[in-house]
């Protein structure tokens, strides 16, 4: 009888849990539909009583301030009384950015405003319906960012007859280089004007190993090191996503697998060679951490970067101590430079309007965008004129309270406050260096991967097999290159190349 009895109990249990699964399912259904078609005349009105629309922005940022919730609180105390909102500020380190924003799409979890990018897989991310068609959008409530950023550039987050993507307002170019320690420099009289191309680094390097022993000359990692940034949009336009590119330096709108050029197999030898010498850290192939902050922690003497006018100033604040840039290539101006910083609005979104309305503040209000760039006036910096500002007494880059440093990545950086070591005319220098960088072939062209995304798919894990130990130079590339190009070949690397040049071609032919 007592069998029974618990028979029955369980059997009510289990069914009492299906039912309880069946409305979960029902209401999650219902939720993804709506967040799915997510449109701006179905974003609800903010509840009465004092309650707010709650957004979430993410993008990615190894370094979390510990003062982030007292400038979140000052933000939201302002969003609050502007358009009725607050929002939740969630950096996400880069090294796990791809596995945590992949789970928060597979679980419907709430994002309001991403941050992307061409070299952030942008083409990848509309081919996946991540994020929502922006256009409406714009015309409703971003009428000051369609009267600051230029046509082209709103053109450049544009894929398949929509706009997916908001530029920050800020450099559109970059040159490649190398941001080394002024002290040290100064130290070993290094003369920083004669270094022309990568391959000059080599007695720099040598030097520094010879008399500082305990330090890393040259800071890199898998996805970051002087190949990556060469290769990549250095001395070549990588076009988006995949396998296929355009040299830089023939001129030609041909694309080409840059893994068979001789630029590739010359710097990847150097990258060897560099390793062999000592020059890398032993942990080149497989650490996540910024290459800055083991200059920061006194282990390292140079990382690599994309630069562009006051980079040393900025350099200076991520590490705490004065540093030097030099350039390796001259400015060039991409489509991924174009897209190299915007904010998305996800099909996850829960309140669209209310995301770009935020967009719009970031763009045309200097009073919100500094406070998320620097933080709140009085404590994390002061004011030295309207736009000029310095530490609080005390206080410096590596004690402040808030030290997010991103203000390429939001809304109109010339409207960013300058720090009293920069020069007041920085935001020209930005205008001189885009208007006389060397524009791409391709300049404005976005690729759609979406008809080779498996082919795509594939040679991605190809890649992750090879480039670490080429990009960090732990393998030697003479006997592994050639295994590299067949198993990109096998993987459909071909077949990409073909669809870029057909894309590329038909661009062309429209303008």
């Amino acid at each position: 009888m007592a069998q029974q009895s618990g028979r029955k109990f369980i059997l009510y249990a289990l069914s009492a849990a299906v039912i309880l699964v069946a409305v979960w399912i029902g209401l999650r259904t219902s939720q993804l539909f709506r967040t799915e078609n997510a449109h701006p005349a179905t974003d609800e009105a903010p509840a009465q009583g004092g309650a707010y629309d709650k957004l979430v922005m993410i993008f990615p940022s190894g370094n979390v301030p510990k003062d982030l919730p007292a400038v979140q609180e000052k933000l939201n105390a302002y969003l609050r009384d502007k358009i009725g909102a607050e929002l939740e500020i969630k950096p996400i380190d880069m090294s796990i950015w791809w596995d945590r924003t992949g789970l928060m799409f597979a679980s419907g979890q709430q994002v309001d405003l991403m941050f992307t990018a061409g070299w952030m897989r942008f083409g990848d991310e509309v081919a996946k319906n991540h994020f929502i068609a922006l256009d409406e959008l714009l015309d409703q409530y971003g009428q000051g960012i369609k009267e600051i950023l230029p046509p082209s550039i709103l053109e450049a987050g544009k894929l398949n007859g929509h706009i997916y993507g908001i530029a920050t307002n800020k450099e559109f170019a970059s040159s490649k280089g190398l941001v080394v320690r002024a002290d040290l420099v100064q130290k070993y009289g290094i003369d920083l004007t004669k270094i022309k191309a990568l391959e000059d680094f080599g007695p720099v390097f040598a030097a520094i190993k010879r008399n500082e022993p305990d330090l890393v000359p040259l800071q890199v990692r898998a996805d970051r090191s002087p190949f990556t940034l060469l290769m990549q949009y250095g001395l070549f336009d990588m076009l988006g996503e995949g396998a296929g590119a355009l040299d830089r330096s023939s001129g030609s709108t041909k694309v080409v697998n840059i893994v068979e050029t001789p630029q590739y197999l010359k710097y990847a030898k150097l990258m060897y060679a560099w390793n062999r010498a000592g020059y890398l850290n032993s942990d080149a192939s497989t650490t996540k951490d910024n290459e800055f902050e083991a200059v920061k922690a006194g282990k390292a003497f140079a990382y690599a970067e994309s630069l562009k006018p006051g980079f040393d100033n900025q350099a200076s604040r991520d590490v705490g101590m004065p540093m030097k840039t030099v350039a390796i290539t001259s400015p060039y101006a991409t489509t991924a430079d174009m897209t190299s910083a915007m904010f998305a609005i996800t099909r996850t979104s829960r309140h669209p309007q209310k995301a770009m309305q935020v967009l719009e503040l970031l763009f045309t209000d200097p009073y919100a965008l500094n406070l998320l760039d620097w933080g709140i006036e009085g404590e994390h910096y002061v004011k030295k004129s309207d736009t000029i500002i310095a530490y609080p007494p005390g206080l410096d880059a590596r004690s402040v309270g808030y030290n997010l440093n991103l203000p390429w990545m939001f809304g109109n950086q010339l409207n960013s406050y300058l720090w009293e070591d920069e020069a007041p005319g920085l935001w020209e220098a930005y205008r001189a260096f885009n208007e006389g960088a060397e524009k791409s072939q391709a300049l404005g062209f976005v690729f759609n991967p979406d008809p080779v995304k498996s082919e795509i798919a594939a040679c991605n894990n190809v890649d992750r097999e090879f480039s670490a130990a080429i990009n960090t130079g732990v393998q030697d590339p003479d006997k592994i290159i050639g295994m590299y190009r067949s198993q990109l070949r096998a993987a459909g690397a071909d077949k990409v190349i073909a669809e870029k040049q057909r894309q590329l071609d038909a661009w062309l032919a429209s303008r």
